[in-house]
């Protein structure tokens, strides 16, 4: 949400979809959850940024982190694909043996989609997961603690770098988000809601504490360079105090950093944002 309250393009869209599905990371319905995210040559990466390897990559990673956010298990892909006239066979394979190998690493197979001709190259990727016991965006409570996992920030430093023509390490967050699998699974049964961070810290807390009908008090200030940074796909979470030292020792024993940073209150708080769409 734009920070002077209105919605954009993206969320006016989405305010006009008439469907109970609608509403979190993926669309549940029975133990099945269905996801489709885009990832489009200059509005989510630049061709002389990456190489088809890390296109292919991270185009299947962001769509996992989807189903991972819910604690779900991915099981099939369908991919979308317009292809320029310029890419090669070797660019072609290079780019479709890393969607495979990355959506194998998940436990994911790649089963159909489309290709069609274009000037630029575009995916778009469904995946279809399974799970018994989703995390949602809603269940939010008075006094859950809200957390979010790794080291927010270093997404939009990478992208800032690029953008200046630097080079980046080939593990950089911008090419590489770390997906929180094992983490989620293990702490579900005492997270209350839960979303994956792609818009940013500030704009997804907003959308968290708004569909619960919350607000919150902070707990730890957070600089914009962290509240801003879009594309992190680390995890935004809740929980109630009590269960503060068990997700605690979760994330130590699963390796994922966790910071408090704001308790959900009965108020119309919100964090000032800009959105990353359009």
């Amino acid at each position: 949400m734009p920070s002077d309250g209105t919605l954009d393009q993206e969320q006016y869209l989405i305010a006009r979809m008439n469907s109970k599905y609608i509403g979190d990371d993926a669309a549940v319905v029975g133990d099945t959850l269905y996801s489709m995210d885009a990832f489009f040559e200059d509005i989510h990466f630049r061709r002389e940024w990456m190489t088809m390897s890390q296109i292919g990559r991270k185009a299947m990673l962001v769509n996992l982190s989807d189903a991972i956010a819910m604690n779900g298990a991915p099981k099939f892909a369908l991919v979308t694909v317009s292809l320029p006239q310029t890419l090669t066979h070797d660019e072609i394979d290079a780019l479709m043996e890393s969607m495979e190998e990355t959506a194998k690493e998940y436990g994911c197979e790649i089963i159909g989609g489309d290709t069609i001709g274009g000037d630029k190259l575009h995916l778009s990727i469904t995946i279809i997961s399974k799970s018994d016991f989703p995390l949602l965006r809603t269940g939010l409570v008075e006094g859950d603690l809200l957390a979010y996992t790794g080291v927010l920030g270093e997404s939009k430093k990478d992208l800032d770098a690029l953008y200046r023509g630097e080079t980046i390490a080939k593990n950089a967050r911008f090419y590489e988000p770390l997906l929180r699998a094992e983490f989620i699974e293990r702490s579900r049964h005492v997270l209350t809601a839960g979303m994956d961070i792609s818009d940013g810290l500030y704009c997804d807390t907003n959308k968290l504490l708004e569909i619960n009908h919350y607000g919150f008090e902070i707990l730890e200030n957070i600089n914009d360079e962290i509240g801003l940074s879009g594309e992190e796909y680390e995890m935004l979470v809740s929980f109630n105090p009590k269960n503060l030292k068990e997700v605690q020792q979760i994330a130590k024993e699963t390796n994922t950093p966790l910071t408090v940073f704001a308790k959900v209150a009965k108020n119309k708080s919100r964090f000032m944002c800009k959105s990353h769409h359009f």
